[in-house]
């Protein structure tokens, strides 16, 4: 793609008027962004974007500099790609409605695993149990190597980011905004964090565009069409999270649902979902099996927490690795850890007793407990 060429999708892109499904049918007819934006007047009423469109088009073309956009877009380290583009997300390639550009904020050399991410979504009045149950999951995700996909929304959605970024995960947030454009205002750790350490801040709207409550179906159907799944922990009958589950669905995504208090409002949306077909979930396990995705630990997140420990210069094997990070979060029985761990009994037993007499875990009643300081 030409430099000129790239410019005049991103001058689409700024342009209020066309999304994807118009911005297709000006590619389909003229060829190319380019000779779509040179394009006279009748011609662009004609092919879809009608004259009242055409008009405002005509303005805007007259005043869009891109040089200068792209010079705003580049003090705020802002970058965009886009649809036909090396880099652009393979998942949304699939849906119907492809952002035909996304405006990006975060670190470009970011690998991303397309196949594991999980948007996980819910209510913004999130409850205690709600909390607890985003976190548990969320951070079972995290140490399985998912990406979580979120809309940065207060309640379930910043739950989510903040878990993942703690547990030194990888998160894309979503938002119905420009990427410029820090919303909710609440959410700016979260956002910064993402920003400089854990993900991408990812957008179709251009800088400056506010947030109003008609962008954020929009926003909602990358959320599920970046992801292989959607989890809603907890939302009530009229949750914006239906919306995502629905595209979920539309979009050939498995939809899943954490079981809540009946006499919770708030267990409204996820039990609604249960009795339409949603997977039943309770922990981690149940959505990467559905996904058919391996069990992993993030070994560089367990090395990571141990640097500054008594035993950062120590030597682990991967099993050990994944021992520590089990133990990391709560003692164990034997029976559990044989569980979680998916170590045959009898190696496990070996590298329990190794890893005791190297001072890495202890026993306490019936129980193994890490012994980092």
């Amino acid at each position: 793609m030409t430099d000129k060429e790239r410019d005049c999708w991103l001058g689409f892109s700024a342009f209020p008027g066309i999304g994807p499904l118009r911005f297709k049918l000006l590619i389909t007819y003229f060829g190319s962004a380019q000779k779509a934006w040179n394009a006279p007047h009748k011609k662009l009423a004609e092919t879809g974007l009608g004259d009242k469109i055409a008009q405002h088009f005509d303005v805007f073309r007259e005043t869009f500099r891109p040089g200068e956009y792209r010079k705003k877009m580049e003090d705020k380290n802002i970058w965009f790609i886009t649809l036909n583009e090396p880099g652009y997300p393979l998942p949304l390639k699939e849906i119907g409605t492809s952002p035909f550009l996304l405006y990006i904020r975060g670190r470009k050399d970011i690998k991303w695993d397309w196949d594991r991410m999980v948007g996980v979504v819910g209510t913004r009045n999130i409850t205690t149990y709600g909390a607890q149950v985003t976190e548990k999951i969320t951070e079972e995700l995290i140490a399985s190597g998912i990406t979580i996909v979120s809309g940065m929304a207060i309640g379930v959605d910043g739950v989510a980011h903040a878990t993942a970024l703690a547990h030194g995960g990888k998160t894309i947030a979503v938002l119905g905004c420009g990427v410029d454009v820090v919303h909710p205002v609440r959410n700016s750790t979260i956002y910064w964090k993402i920003v400089r350490e854990g993900g991408w801040v990812v957008s179709e709207f251009p800088m400056g565009q506010f947030a109003t409550k008609g962008l954020f179906p929009a926003r909602n159907r990358i959320i599920s069409g970046l992801s292989r799944g959607v989890v809603v922990t907890e939302g009530a009958s009229d949750s914006g999270a239906l919306i995502t589950a629905r595209y979920a669905l539309e979009q050939g995504r498995d939809v899943f649902a954490v079981p809540g208090p009946i006499t919770s409002s708030m267990s409204a949306a996820p039990t609604a979902l249960l009795k339409q077909g949603a997977k039943l979930v309770t922990e981690a396990k149940d959505i990467l099996e559905e996904l058919n995705l391996n069990i992993k630990y993030q070994i560089s997140n367990i090395k990571n927490k141990m640097q500054n420990s008594k035993i950062g210069n120590i030597n682990l094997a991967q099993e050990e690795i994944i021992i520590i990070e089990l133990l990391q979060r709560e003692a164990l029985h034997f029976d559990d850890l044989v569980r979680k761990s998916k170590i045959d009994s009898a190696k496990l037993a070996g590298l329990l007793t190794a890893m005791e007499l190297r001072g890495l875990i202890q026993q306490k009643g019936g129980l193994y407990l890490i012994t980092l300081h």
